[in-house]
């Protein structure tokens, strides 16, 4: 009986531990088949039907029905509770109503703020209320019912609505998704999947959240915050081979070859099982920022010759997701002295004693000490003001944010030229990319650039992919990796070895009249 309990509590240890934003605690069914709004009133929960036009008080602990009220119109949809009352929308006749718990009874009522409202919450002063069909979230006048503040919803539709204490949580049943916004600007910070596939009201109880499955007939109670710092999914096993071909045409000889490749490494959502090299023999070598290199050298090759350099590399490869909280990043001085010194440097790519680089990190940051915010308004900045567009080689970071345009290479030259001007550490990491189908070639490749947070870690920043419209699509682009991409490198450029490449870089010695064609290139193969 001691060792099943101990294994009792180990068991519970474990699970509470594997918790992280949006995993389901505990669900019940609803009372009806039509649930739309939930709030929560410091003890019980409270659910519109549009169907029964009721709103009824659920206990939390079992889900049983407490006591019901008609509901104050005929299409009951987003609840709030306001420390006293309920309120709740109506969708046919497009108002807010002011309730009595006990009995129903209307006590005020607003005309709606647009033409189609669902989503409805209080923050503690005021209301805010969606506008599903235009995708809009607005906090209102308490006198009138006027939109005070308007924002673009998260992604596609906002369903539902709940404040957090800090934050607002609104859901979109056409993404199936909970977004953490910052109630200030609009911004979406966090990104987690909902519970089932159609979800509506989201209410919070204090410790969790509430979220309301109007195609599971469910109400679901989900974790809000854990221990977790980010979450794995939709794993990918695959053989990657990268093939670099050096072909020599003409006459003379190719005195010297020197083939670079980044040695892959695990990282938290990439297992490397095995890594094999064409010609066995190289050098393993390590570069100024720490990463592996594998150094393949030939001498004395003939015209007309035609040598492959191949790795071939095994892994297994996931989705991560990181929940960052921005109030749990520390500050600057937390971040590791030698991680500090390194990733702050000045590169030839990145001209931090450029008086206009220098002016402009000060300008974009401001007053901000926080670093997830200090690399959120960098990130933000260089997505706004570079527009993607190849145009042969990779510039320095103040010609490229003067010109507006730039290749993934040159958005993350900007960024981190940019962040390590203010302080913050930043680097780059390199990919071989899935293009499509599972069974692909690449010989375009992709990088990004990663900062520094502590607390957590080295976090992805990609402004060229978050350079969208939808919020959703910005915020997807921090901390959201899917499994498409194996990490090869993670550097801040002029390197020995790479110098501002990355997967590969070649050096040679050859005569004048020596042609050299040069071609590399990737193939993903599924692996079951």
């Amino acid at each position: 009986m001691k060792k099943l309990s101990v294994f009792l509590i180990l068991l519970l240890t474990f699970a509470s531990l594997q918790a992280y934003p949006g995993k389901v605690v505990k669900a019940f069914k609803t009372p009806a088949g039509f649930s739309t709004g939930i709030t929560f009133d410091g003890h019980y929960l409270w659910l519109a039907d549009y169907k029964t036009d009721f709103l009824y008080q659920i206990d939390p602990s079992s889900g049983k029905i407490v006591h019901k009220i008609p509901s104050p119109g005929f299409w009951p949809m987003g609840l709030a509770w306001d420390g006293k009352y309920l309120w709740n929308v109506d969708k046919m006749q497009k108002k807010i109503f002011q309730v009595d718990p006990k009995d129903g009874t209307i006590i005020n009522v607003f005309d709606a703020p647009s033409g189609d409202p669902e989503a409805l919450t209080w923050d503690g002063k005021t209301l805010w209320v969606s506008d599903a069909r235009h995708n809009r979230i607005m906090s209102l006048d308490m006198n009138d019912g006027t939109a005070v503040l308007r924002f673009q919803g998260p992604a596609r539709r906002v369903n539902g609505l709940t404040f957090d204490g800090k934050y607002l949580w609104a859901s979109d049943r056409l993404m199936n998704e909970l977004y953490m916004i910052d109630p200030a600007t609009g911004e979406v910070i966090l990104i987690t999947d909902s519970p089932g596939p159609y979800p509506r009201g989201l209410a919070y109880d204090g410790k969790y959240l509430w979220c309301v499955d109007f195609q599971n007939d469910s109400l679901y109670q989900i974790v809000r915050k854990d221990n977790e710092k980010y979450r794995l999914k939709n794993p990918r096993k695959a053989v990657i081979t990268l093939t670099h071909e050096v072909r020599g045409f003409g006459s003379g000889t190719m005195r010297n070859l020197d083939v670079f490749f980044a040695i892959p490494e695990n990282f938290a959502q990439q297992k490397i099982l095995n890594i094999q090299f064409m010609p066995k023999k190289f050098k393993s070598v390590l570069d100024r920022w720490g990463q592996p290199v594998a150094w393949i050298n030939y001498k004395d090759l003939k015209a007309n010759f035609d040598v492959q350099t191949v790795m071939k590399v095994r892994a297994n490869i996931s989705a991560i997701d990181y929940f960052i909280f921005p109030e749990d990043v520390g500050t600057l001085k937390d971040i590791p002295k030698n991680i500090l010194q390194l990733y702050t440097q000045n590169g030839t790519k990145y001209m931090l004693e450029d008086a206009y680089i220098k002016k402009l990190a000060k300008q974009i940051v401001g007053n901000e000490t926080n670093p997830y915010w200090m690399a959120r308004k960098i990130y933000d900045y260089v997505r706004e003001h570079l527009t993607y567009k190849l145009e042969g080689g990779w510039n320095v970071a103040p010609v490229v944010l003067k010109r507006g345009t730039g290749s993934c290479s040159e958005y993350s030259i900007s960024f981190i030229a940019l962040a390590r001007a203010a302080g913050l550490p930043a680097r780059f990491v390199g990919s071989i990319v899935v293009r499509g189908d599972d069974a692909s070639m690449d010989d375009v490749f992709h990088r990004w650039p990663e900062v520094y947070l502590p607390h957590y870690g080295w976090i992805p920043f990609d402004p060229e992919g978050g350079d969208q419209p939808l919020l959703r699509d910005q915020a997807r682009f921090i901390g959201h990796l899917s499994n498409r991409f194996l990490l090869t490198t993670h550097g801040g450029g002029d390197s020995k070895y790479l110098g501002w490449y990355y997967n590969y870089n070649q050096h040679f010695l050859c005569d004048p009249k020596l042609q050299i064609k040069i071609e590399t290139f990737a193939e993903w193969q599924p692996v079951k």
